[in-house]
C-alpha cells in the first residue's frame, strides 16, 4: 500500500491470559516487518483487563509504540512503529 498504513485487526474478545499475550505476540511477529517500517498498524480488541498490561509491556519491550483505550465494553490496544 503506497502512502497508507495497512490496518491489521486482531479480535481476542473472550480470551484470557496467557492466551491473549501469546496470540497477540504471534500476530506482532507475523507482521513485524510491516509494523517496524511503519507500513502497518495493529489493533488488538480484548475484554480481558490483564491483557491491557501484558500486551503493551511486551510490545514496548520489543520496540513498538503502544496505545491503550477503553471502547464501550472492551479495550483497543494499538501497536505501531516507534516514532
Amino acid at each position: 500500500m503506497v502512502g497508507k498504513k495497512e490496518l491489521l485487526e486482531l479480535n481476542i474478545l473472550g480470551q484470557v491470559c496467557p492466551a491473549c499475550l501469546l496470540v497477540a505476540l504471534k500476530e506482532i511477529n507475523t507482521h513485524s516487518d510491516k509494523l517496524k517500517q511503519g507500513r502497518a498498524l495493529l489493533t488488538v480488541k480484548t475484554d480481558h483487563r490483564d491483557a491491557t498490561r501484558t500486551i503493551p509491556d511486551t510490545a514496548r519491550a520489543m520496540g513498538y509504540d503502544v496505545e491503550v483505550r477503553k471502547v464501550a465494553t472492551y479495550y483497543e490496544i494499538q501497536v505501531s512503529a516507534r516514532k
